[in-house]
């Protein structure tokens, strides 16, 4: 027996028709899964249609747990900046995070398949896209469980960079403090030793030239390689570099001032890396009035 509440679950999964909704319940005998699968096969889900557009907004978001020992940050997207604020979408994507929280799942595609309540996180999502009427994908996401300190979070320009931190010793404040430091200064690394001898070499290589381009000698050009490579970790050493509240202050003598150590961090940058699609809109009107 299919129920009235069997049809409308399928259709706020899917946007599909109300008829289409129930002959696909009928053919799977009930089965809400191979329900949506055969609306989906038949082009008749506008939720799979979605799910084919670039979604390269949205936000990142993050939980932190009640002890400060376990924390998330992950990348939700959209296609739209206006739907990236809207109050559900950015719900959805909170539950997300506490649900990476909760079952510490090993990629995406495991967190999908989690149950959320009743339904899996995929079922949520999809019925998200047929509400909210954009396509939304989780992106990637990074949970950090603390034995030794805290984890810390910082969210900058309403989801546009998130950062999580894990730092021992210390206190809030610093924890706040650091997270921001990762968001400004965007460091590649924690600290020197983590820099490859590969790149190290290759940027020793690149000074070596500009050294030389600007006509100085070679007794001179390995003095000017040193100095240049310490400016070099600044940038991309995260205890090297000068903290943003007090430039006179380097992020490692802040820590040593606070007995605390930084064990690792990690920054998100809402759609760094998508390639967004850009529409020409009289191409895109015209084929709105095509279909």
């Amino acid at each position: 027996m299919i129920s009235a509440s069997m049809v409308k679950e399928l259709r706020n999964s899917t946007g599909a028709g109300m008829m289409d909704c129930k002959k696909a319940l009928v053919e799977a005998d009930g089965d809400m899964a191979k329900a949506i699968d055969i609306l989906r096969e038949k082009g008749l889900s506008q939720a799979a249609k979605k799910a084919s557009r670039i979604a390269a907004e949205g936000a990142v978001v993050s939980y932190i747990s009640e002890n400060g020992k376990i924390g998330v940050i992950t990348e939700v997207n959209c296609e739209t900046d206006f739907v990236g604020h809207n109050e559900n979408f950015q719900a959805l994507a909170k539950s997300i995070a506490a649900q990476i929280a909760s079952v510490n799942p090993a990629d995406v595609a495991v967190l999908l398949d989690s149950a959320m309540g009743d339904k899996t996180v995929k079922d949520v999502v999809t019925e998200a896209i047929a509400n909210i009427g954009e396509n939304i994908s989780i992106r990637r996401f990074t949970r950090y469980e603390s034995t030794e300190g805290q984890v810390y979070s910082y969210i900058h320009g309403g989801g546009k960079i998130g950062v999580l931190v894990e730092i021992k010793g210390g206190d809030a404040e610093l924890g706040k403090d650091i997270a921001m430091q990762v968001a400004a200064a965007n460091p590649s690394y924690l600290e020197r030793s983590q820099v490859s001898k590969e790149e190290l070499e290759h940027e020793k290589e690149v000074l070596r030239e500009q050294a030389r381009n600007e006509g100085k000698p070679e007794n001179v050009v390995e003095k000017m390689v040193t100095g240049r490579v310490n400016k070099y970790y600044k940038e991309v050493c995260l205890v090297d570099q000068p903290f943003i509240k007090d430039g006179d202050l380097s992020v490692a003598k802040l820590l040593q001032s606070k007995s605390a150590e930084v064990i690792r961090f990690s920054r998100f940058q809402l759609g760094e890396g998508i390639e967004k699609k850009q529409d020409n809109l009289a191409e895109e009107v015209a084929k709105q009035i095509n279909q």
